[in-house]
């Protein structure tokens, strides 16, 4: 068994000791026309962007995918796509303004640029890397014209290709309006590579780009169904969403028209997401449904890279209306119709669910937090609609989804408002009562509250929420890590994000009696302080009940630990778990998993 070992150790340290980069090259053919050649062969990028299995890309046609920012398991991720025929669009994650980048600051400026160069060397000679992609949408929403990030970003590109000869170097910005594209012309002479996410826009995005003098080469590094921001509203301001079959036909037609029509200057893309993310609502931009079904505009995707449409298509949605007014009153009845079919005849289930609304629907791609699903609303369902009874006064949305029971489904909502007198800055979000148990953290399940209240200490704190150190359940875990000798830290998970009681938010959790979670230190003997509730009432919005377990010294086996909320007023939680250390004089490590109200 040993010999074996080594012979494996011996060969992974070969390949990759030994990995010999593809080269690939962006030229300009006598016609005028941009391409890729990759190895000396030409190459149009067919890709996606997300979580969603790597495996079903390539079975579809899919040729590449595209990462954001290097992180520890990028090595694996592009043996993946080697392993797979697929090619890499590596990103480096470039600071935000909005997130408290400062590019007049020159020590942060310096560590990204070291950083970049750090990851650089250590992944150019691996042979699925295709492109390295500096920064996504780092020049903000606005005009994007800063002149010291497009002055980094040259830096950047100056350095990346004296390190590596063989992979062209590409920007990413949201769409082209702005300083952006004259920006890169003229500033950021060294990047090869325009890459574009664009939405609504997509198909007069060639044109356009031409029309205010673009001259690079563009990829479309992000396309899908419009965003919230292009889209009609209700008159209490909540999007309207298409269906995932009407979304099926814009991922088709806007590609189409948007990139491969202008195939003289575009080198392909990438469809958003290749998986699921919350954003605005729970299905916006996805793909797939979190429990893992494609939806139609995989089926469509497929088609494209293809050319062939793959043998099980996701059920068609040919009817989806909300009868009656979009605003009504507590235990009015609200009905729903619905026609579905399914092109290979299979027998449909379905599921339909009432979600409060999202407290914001522009977030850039920053994390949100995904609503809960509310208890006792729903009367009757069917594949031919619901009946609901209104609840509490808010702003919710009415989801169903349609399964054919073999991997594909289809998904649609609609929003909806109780009591028309309140307008939606005066509604808090999801104020019925929630199905428990509500989970604060556990593996795929919503994560209504986000753990963005960084305290104490908080430069030497490292917090990773997706580890995969020996979860306690599932495949991930919490992993916190306090480098600092001394101090204090502690972290709030929060609703809205970074909120800290001057916004409406939170969830009404009566019926809940306590919270339960898994905790492990890495040593043992690690001492953690953990509540429930940090918000008094001095702050507008603050949290309606507390309560805390003090100084808990941790084993090194997983343990499971109680706060007891008989009997207290949970209709309003806006920090539902907190941790909280003073350093004993020595860095500390512990773990947190399957966090939830019972």
């Amino acid at each position: 068994m040993k010999s074996l070992f080594f012979i494996l150790f011996f060969l992974n340290f070969t390949f990759s000791i030994n990995a010999q980069p593809v080269p690939v090259e962006l030229i300009q053919n006598e016609e005028g026309n941009w391409q890729l050649l990759r190895g000396g062969e030409p190459f149009q990028i067919k890709g996606a962007g997300g979580s969603g299995s790597k495996e079903l890309l390539a079975e579809s046609g899919g040729n590449t995918f595209r990462i954001w920012g290097v992180d520890s398991d990028l090595r694996e991720e592009l043996d993946l796509a080697h392993k797979l025929g697929l090619t890499v669009v590596v990103g480096h994650w470039l600071g935000h303004e909005r997130h408290g980048f400062d590019y007049d600051n020159s020590e942060m400026v310096a560590e990204q640029f070291e950083r970049v160069k750090r990851d650089v060397i250590a992944y150019k000679d691996h042979p699925a890397l295709l492109i390295w992609a500096l920064g996504n949408e780092m020049e903000g929403f606005a005009e994007g014209e800063n002149p010291k990030i497009w002055n980094h970003v040259q830096e950047l590109a100056v350095m990346v290709k004296e390190l590596d000869p063989f992979h062209p170097i590409m920007t990413v910005t949201a769409e082209i309006g702005g300083g952006r594209v004259p920006s890169i012309n003229s500033i950021a002479k060294d990047v090869d590579i325009h890459g574009v996410n664009s939405y609504g826009g997509l198909p007069s995005l060639v044109q356009r780009y031409k029309q205010i003098g673009g001259i690079k080469p563009i990829i479309i590094t992000e396309f899908g169904p419009p965003g919230t921001w292009e889209v009609g509203t209700t008159s209490f301001g909540a999007p309207y969403e298409l269906t995932s079959t009407q979304k099926a036909e814009v991922y088709k037609t806007a590609y189409q028209n948007g990139c491969l029509a202008n195939s003289d200057l575009c080198l392909g893309g990438f469809a958003f997401t290749w998986g699921f993310k919350m954003e605005a609502t729970a299905t916006w931009f996805g793909m797939f449904l979190p429990t893992g079904e494609k939806l139609a505009a995989v089926d469509v995707m497929t088609e494209i890279w293809s050319g062939e449409k793959p043998e099980n298509l996701s059920p068609s949605i040919e009817r989806f209306e909300l009868i009656g007014p979009e605003m009504v009153s507590s235990g009015d009845e609200i009905k729903i119709e619905l026609e579905v079919t399914d092109p290979n005849d299979d027998e449909l289930s379905v599921e339909w669910i009432a979600l409060g609304e999202a407290s914001e629907y522009f977030t850039g791609g920053d994390a949100q937090a995904v609503p809960l699903e509310l208890d006792g609303v729903i009367d009757e369902s069917s594949l031919n609609g619901a009946t609901l009874t209104a609840p509490e006064p808010g702003i919710y949305r009415i989801y169903v989804a349609i399964r054919d029971g073999k991997g594909a489904a289809a998904v649609a909502n609609v929003p909806f408002m109780v009591n028309e007198e309140l307008s939606k800055n005066d509604v808090e979000p999801s104020q019925a009562s929630l199905k428990l148990p509500v989970k604060v953290y556990a593996d795929n399940a919503p994560q209504p509250w986000v753990p963005t209240g960084w305290m104490g200490n908080t430069e030497k704190l490292e917090l990773d929420m997706e580890s995969t150190d020996s979860p306690h359940t599932g495949r991930t875990v919490i992993e916190v890590n306090y480098k600092a000798f001394d101090n204090w830290v502690g972290v709030a998970w929060q609703n809205p994000l970074n909120d800290w009681g001057d916004l409406p938010g939170g969830y009404n959790l009566t019926g809940a009696e306590k919270l339960t979670f898994w905790a492990r230190g890495k040593k043992g003997g690690e001492k953690i302080s953990f509540a429930v509730g940090i918000l008094k009432d001095d702050r507008e919005y603050y949290d309606t009940a507390f309560g805390e377990l003090k100084d808990v010294k941790l084993s090194d086996k997983w343990k499971k630990y109680t706060i007891n909320l008989k009997g207290k007023d949970l209709s309003r939680i806006k920090t539902p778990f907190v941790w909280t250390l003073g350093s004993p004089g020595l860095p500390v490590s512990f773990y947190l998993d399957d966090i939830q109200f019972e």
